[in-house]
């Protein structure tokens, strides 16, 4: 009897079994981990029960949240502890023989940016990292997925993992984009539908005409924000974009081996009939460019809609929240969005920081003058170096943006300095709008970064289609 068709995920869940549980865990390997200067929990952990890691040459680590923005020495961190936990990662790689790409490394950057970029993220994969962003990574056809501190001493000193199985969820986008939308109004727009929660307990697999036309790094973003839709990774089938991508990177195979994981990835995607426990559906023709109103990534809007009226909401429940939201983000319900000024601008972030990113916001701003601060913060050393060569750096100070010396999770995060001022309004090319996200009192709008330079330009949300038009 044949096997019935297979998903991408069956396919890799399965390959990773060390032992299925009676009571429903299955014991994974882990292929990759990604550690960043977060890690010192999982390290304390083993130095506590005076073990070692199982695998250091499947570790990779970068310092990116604690790290400042405008200066790549440790010793210019304000906070002790901070600091100290930036000192750690290296003196823990250093001991342990995990691969670090540290401050002054032209590679050091986003753990995010860096794993794709290095060729370290691959199709077929498990991947993990304590940073719940690491769906991003399945964008290469990789299942990726963020841990807490417990599990990172897990996969430290057994380089496996004990999981539940999550569901399989297909969402297709098909179609053509429009001129102006991009993934990031993709996943916005995909999260508007399916709902914050829409997700939970599944892993999503992105389809359709619109995404297999993504670049990497637009499938990079997409992946990137699958948490923000509940879900426990998000993926895209590896495909000639993939290996193309792939070619070439300091850690991706090479010569013979390069030809056999080529024709392994081949065999990864999802077979022709494979069944999904649920499916959802998107025209990517009816996607604009979109703004988020409230405080969850799935209060998204096209930015020609006007804040909601509460009133509407299906129950008493969501109306509550509405209110709050809208108190909190101080909007009035009925007012167009191109109405709504906003105070200043950050583009960067594990979600968008790549060279892809920066062109496209520098499409925008070249020519013009931003009227509020605007920063713009590359996801890695390479990153801001290939942006300085193209002369990108160039264009976003001319027109009066802050092109920020040193690559790092920067104002997304809110927990290196780089924050906004209470009732700020910012347009962020970030992944979460939650309450004091960047800041106490700051009110965060998730956009595209040709929105958010859009927004610079202009002083408010604007509908950057007008602009490139």
């Amino acid at each position: 009897m044949t096997s019935p068709p297979q998903t991408m995920f069956e396919k890799i869940w399965r390959r990773h079994i060390v032992v299925d549980r009676d009571d429903g865990y299955t014991l994974l390997y882990v292929d990759r981990h990604l550690m960043h200067d977060g890690s010192e929990g999982g390290y304390a952990q083993l130095r506590r029960r005076k073990l070692k890691l199982r695998r250091p040459d499947r570790g990779f680590a970068t310092p990116d949240h604690y790290v400042l923005s405008n200066s790549g020495n440790r010793a210019d961190i304000p906070d002790a502890q901070h600091r100290r936990l930036v000192e750690r990662i290296t003196e823990n790689t250093a001991a342990s023989g995990v691969t670090l790409f540290d401050l002054g490394d032209e590679r050091q950057g986003i753990a995010h940016v860096v794993g794709p970029e290095q060729g370290i993220t691959q199709p077929g994969l498990t991947l993990v990292c304590g940073d719940s962003h690491t769906s991003t990574h399945g964008a290469l056809g990789a299942l990726a997925f963020g841990i807490g501190t417990s599990e990172v001493a897990q996969v430290m000193a057994t380089q496996c993992l004990w999981q539940r199985k999550p569901k399989a969820m297909r969402v297709s986008v098909d179609g053509a984009l429009g001129d102006g939308v991009t993934a990031k109004d993709v996943i916005l727009a995909i999260i508007a539908k399916i709902g914050a929660a829409g997700a939970v307990g599944h892993v999503i697999e992105y389809a359709g005409s619109a995404i297999r036309g993504l670049s990497i790094e637009g499938r990079l973003t997409v992946c990137n924000m699958s948490i923000e839709a509940g879900g426990k990774a998000g993926m895209v089938a590896p495909d000639d974009t993939t290996i193309a991508y792939l070619d070439g990177r300091p850690f991706a195979p090479k010569g013979a081996e390069w030809d056999k994981a080529v024709a392994f990835w081949r065999g990864v995607p999802s077979e022709e009939g494979a069944a999904f426990d649920r499916d959802v559906s998107l025209d990517a023709a009816a996607i604009v460019p979109m703004v988020t109103w409230g405080t969850s990534p799935e209060d998204a809007l096209p930015i020609t809609a006007r804040i909601p009226e509460p009133s509407t909401a299906p129950d008493g429940a969501k109306k509550d929240s509405m209110e709050r939201a809208l108190d909190y983000m101080g909007l009035v319900p009925g007012t167009p969005l191109e109405q709504v000024a906003v105070d200043r601008v950050f583009i960067g972030s594990c979600t968008n920081s790549r060279i892809e990113d920066l062109r496209a916001a520098a499409k925008v701003a070249e020519g013009r003058k931003a009227v509020i601060p605007a920063w713009v913060v590359a996801g890695s050393g390479l990153v801001k170096k290939q942006a300085e060569a193209e002369g990108l750096d160039k264009v976003f100070r001319d027109a009066g943006f802050e092109w920020r010396e040193q690559p790092g999770c920067s104002m997304c995060v809110g927990m290196n300095g780089d924050t906004g001022k209470p009732g700020q309004r910012i347009a962020s090319t970030s992944n979460r709008n939650f309450v004091g996200r960047q800041g106490p009192g700051v009110r965060t709008h998730l956009v595209s970064p040709a929105m958010a330079a859009a927004a610079a330009v202009s002083g408010r949300f604007t509908d950057v289609r007008r602009l490139l038009g």
